[in-house]
């Protein structure tokens, strides 16, 4: 039996969004490069600029790597069928990942999570150890249903670590696999919660200039529209379950969707009024404040950030 992160979750949990021209109306949401982005982020965040300092080694590998991952070809997979049945791209022509340029980003991210939870040190060593004995590999990270990574109960490692663990460690490759398909993404074929391209849950939302909401994915990079009206996690579209939480007043234009049925959250950026903020992925690491305003009322979300591994 594998550990496996729920969305639909009761009680504690165990554990660029910038558009640019038609890459932004097709699903893809940001690039590799988050150099300059993050630079200007941790300017105008300069009270959390120690704390995001964990970041600083993930920007500068990420920038540094060329995936080394056969897109998936559109023309050898029919997505729009795929998606109009609720199927994720992924389930259907899951990426042939290369082992050791996987380790490339692998090894140094799980150095850096054992370095901010101490507590999980034995358990990232006994995944390292089954990885070097092919016990898992590459697919063990990808998202599935209900969960981002699968590994055996015995190694330990909390579903919310080997979450955040295996967003850091594949987006770059799964941004490169889902790269050729995103322009196929037509407006309305699409409308789970979860990412149409990897099947993983949102982790950020944005408002865009026409009022839509749309959702951003950490694990692939990619993006979709989906209801103002609806959790993206458990489904419920009661409003008395939707609920807004606003911050203090200084971060105009940011708040968070939460869920009182199944006590998720997801932060999100009306970008009609913050239109020159920075990606999805960097908006969501520059603002541990709000995850903290979400947390304090008993919200949870199913993607941690490194922040919140820290101090859980």
């Amino acid at each position: 039996m594998s550990v496996v992160v729920h969305w639909h979750h009761e009680g504690p949990p165990e554990g660029p969004l910038a558009f640019f021209g038609t890459d932004a109306q097709h699903g893809r949401v940001s690039e590799l490069d988050l150099r300059e982005a993050w630079a200007d982020l941790l300017t105008r965040r300069a009270a959390f600029a120690e704390s995001l300092a964990v970041y600083g080694e993930i920007v500068e590998r990420w920038a540094a790597l060329t995936p080394s991952v056969t897109p998936l070809d559109p023309r050898g997979i029919d997505a729009r069928a795929l998606w109009e049945r609720g199927v994720p791209l992924i389930a259907e022509r899951p990426p042939s990942l290369s082992i050791e340029r996987v380790e490339e980003l692998l090894g140094p991210t799980m150095d850096l999570i054992a370095s901010i939870r101490g507590e999980e040190a034995v358990a990232l060593q006994r995944f390292a150890e089954a990885w070097d004995a092919g016990a898992v590999g590459p697919a063990s990270l990808l998202p599935a249903k209900g969960r981002v990574g699968s590994v055996e109960p015995d190694v330990g490692l909390a579903p919310r670590t080997l979450a955040a663990l295996a967003s850091l460690a594949l987006r770059p490759f799964l941004a490169e696999y889902f790269r050729a398909v995103r322009a196929d993404l037509d407006d309305g074929v699409w409308s789970l919660g979860i990412c149409p391209f990897c099947g993983a849950p949102p982790a950020f939302g944005d408002v865009v200039e026409d009022g839509r909401r749309r959702l951003g994915c950490h694990c692939c990079g990619g993006g979709w529209f989906f209801s103002r009206r609806q959790c993206a996690f458990c489904g419920t579209d009661v409003a008395q379950d939707l609920l807004r939480l606003d911050p203090d007043g200084r971060d105009e234009g940011y708040f968070i969707s939460a869920c009182t049925r199944c006590r998720a959250y997801v932060k999100e950026l009306d970008r009609r009024v913050r239109w020159n903020a920075g990606s999805a992925l960097v908006e969501d690491w520059g603002s541990p404040h709000l995850d903290l305003v979400a947390e304090r009322q008993g919200y949870w979300r199913p993607l941690p950030t490194l922040l919140q591994l820290a101090r859980s």
